[in-house]
């Protein structure tokens, strides 16, 4: 299964946003979300399957980046063990 980094800024102040992080997590076989707006999920589809999932949930002037991770390629800081983990695990 792939891993996809899911990153976001959401521009409408007072907008709920519950109902994108609820399709996050319905279309995820297992995530990460240890960074305000970045989720990595697992994910057996493509960029664009994603992509289009989380389009009803944001305003016109949203800003989305789904992109897929290359395993064994990636360093962090200041990472929770728990996050460190499943970076480890997943990646």
């Amino acid at each position: 299964m792939a891993t996809y980094m899911i990153g976001y800024d959401l521009n409408k102040q007072g907008k709920n946003y519950d109902g994108l992080i609820a399709k996050i997590k319905e279309i995820s076989d297992g995530f990460w979300h240890h960074l305000d707006s970045t989720w990595l999920i697992g994910h057996a589809g493509n960029a664009i399957t994603i992509r289009e999932a989380l389009e009803p949930y944001l305003d016109a002037d949203d800003e989305l980046l789904v992109a897929l991770l290359t395993k064994g390629d990636w360093a962090s800081f200041g990472i929770k063990e728990s996050g460190a983990t499943w970076l480890h695990n997943h990646l």
